[in-house]
């Protein structure tokens, strides 16, 4: 497909990001670079300088709104596209609202618990919308062993392992590549390659 045409049609799309730390805000200025014409983008924390290292934020956003740094952000890069940022913490009572007229949900939480509340209510709610989620980040190397699994509409990239800890933290590089990697996959489900 050529640029211009696929543009045309990611300009269209609108996607769902739940979470705006590293997932979230890196996945959310790739998918702003290649053209898609509106963010929905949730999340309840601010920007914290222990977390420069892997987000998509600087220095003078510090405690500001992570929902409202990341569309400053965006509209940086494009001002055309529309960023609906929601200072939020999601809950199955909110979802279906937050995320209405999305073309897809992607899941880029950091915390356990919240990421399978949200795979369970959307799954539940949208059993046709695509879904795309990531599972094992932390650490470094072994970048070969980063993949992307679909199952049904639920597309879920990431190593599958590395659990988050002290002894493996997040650290940008991975971090970045499976935030694009949910990316892609959003961008191939959008332009009917999936």
């Amino acid at each position: 497909m050529e640029r211009e045409k696929y543009r045309s049609v990611l300009r269209q799309k609108r996607v769902g990001i739940a979470g705006a730390g590293g997932l979230g805000s890196n996945c959310a200025v790739s998918l702003a670079r290649a053209g898609v014409g509106s963010l929905v983008i949730v999340d309840f924390d601010s920007v914290a300088a222990p977390n420069l290292d892997r987000q998509a934020y600087f220095l003078d956003q510090i405690g500001l709104p992570k929902v409202k740094a990341l569309a400053d952000n965006i509209r940086r890069i494009d001002p055309g596209i529309q960023v609906d940022a929601r200072i939020l913490r999601l809950a199955p009572d909110n979802i279906a609202e937050v995320f209405s007229g999305c073309d897809l949900l992607i899941e880029a939480l950091d915390d356990a618990q919240a990421k399978a509340m949200l795979l369970e209510s959307a799954l539940a709610l949208w059993p046709k919308r695509w879904l795309v989620a990531a599972s094992g980040l932390a650490g470094i190397g072994d970048f070969n062993g980063l993949k992307m699994l679909k199952h049904g509409n639920l597309v879920i990239c990431g190593d599958f392992r590395q659990e988050v800890s002290e002894s493996l933290p997040p650290v940008a590089p991975r971090v970045s590549i499976v935030a694009n990697m949910e990316a892609d996959a959003a961008l191939e489900i959008l332009l009917g390659g999936a």
